[in-house]
């Protein structure tokens, strides 16, 4: 019988300054993965060295988080980037978390794209491709995450990363396997319970959209946000269903052993 495995992350280190966003201490022992902020969308010096810190106390594996320059709109905001310039601001990002890393004694496992960057990309071959060109230059051993089947996932094979698919244990999904709008009733999970059930539907490849629906999805990865109402205890929850269920949680890094794009 083949072990069911999945990677649990999370959005962390979004704060700044005297503004707190989430909470990284209660969170992150529950997490195999982290995504820190890189102080564009959220996050500042100490705060990212602080976030790098809290992940290697708990054994947590870290990769960049970087987003549009929007600390106001918290990334969320679409903007107008030409490939060249999505190139230059991933570089700028990962340069950044990059060195924290190393000052802490560790290194990045992967690169998520935050926010409204993450979901224009997600349908924009040549902005995905901007993203995917600046993680080669900067190590190409690094993991590019994005939603399943999406033109992330695809820059990223195309330029030689491996990559991992993502899905969402604290959003409502579409049909056509999109997020539900953040703006629409129902589009958060909050119930630890209801986020663990949708979980465990990923890891068998499906998930119940919010019509009632089911529809199929593949998934290496499950991000809850830091910033969702109860996420300490929703993570807590999510992983003691997960391992009453047979389900091994591990850091992409082992998960994708052996993964050749």
């Amino acid at each position: 019988m083949t072990v069911k495995r999945i990677d649990v992350n999370s959005d962390v280190g979004e704060s700044f300054g005297a503004w707190t966003m989430g909470a990284d201490e209660a969170l992150m022992p529950y997490l195999t993965s982290a995504s820190i902020a890189c102080g564009w969308h959220g996050g500042d010096p100490q705060v990212m060295r602080r976030t790098v810190r809290l992940a290697r106390t708990h054994g947590v594996r870290v990769g960049a988080h970087p987003g549009y320059p929007d600390l106001l709109g918290f990334g969320r905001r679409p903007m107008q980037l030409s490939p060249g310039e999505a190139r230059d601001y991933l570089l700028y990002q990962i340069g950044a978390l990059c060195a924290f890393a190393k000052a802490e004694g560790l290194t990045l496992q992967h690169v998520k794209p935050h926010g409204a960057l993450y979901h224009v990309a997600a349908n924009d071959r040549s902005l995905s491709q901007g993203i995917a060109k600046a993680i080669a230059e900067v190590d190409p051993t690094l993991i590019l995450v994005g939603p399943p089947g999406s033109e992330i996932v695809k820059a990223g094979q195309e330029a030689g990363l491996r990559v991992a698919q993502e899905g969402f244990g604290d959003r409502a999904y579409n049909e056509d396997g999109s997020l539900v709008s953040r703006s629409m009733p129902g589009a958060l999970l909050t119930d630890p319970d209801a986020v663990a059930d949708q979980v465990l539907l990923m890891v068998e490849g499906k998930a119940r959209a919010i019509t009632g629906r089911m529809i199929s999805i593949t998934v290496d990865t499950v991000c809850l946000h830091g910033d969702t109402p109860g996420a300490p205890a929703i993570a807590k929850r999510l992983r003691e269903r997960l391992a009453l269920a047979g389900v091994k949680t591990m850091p992409l890094e082992e998960l994708l052993v052996g993964q050749v794009s």
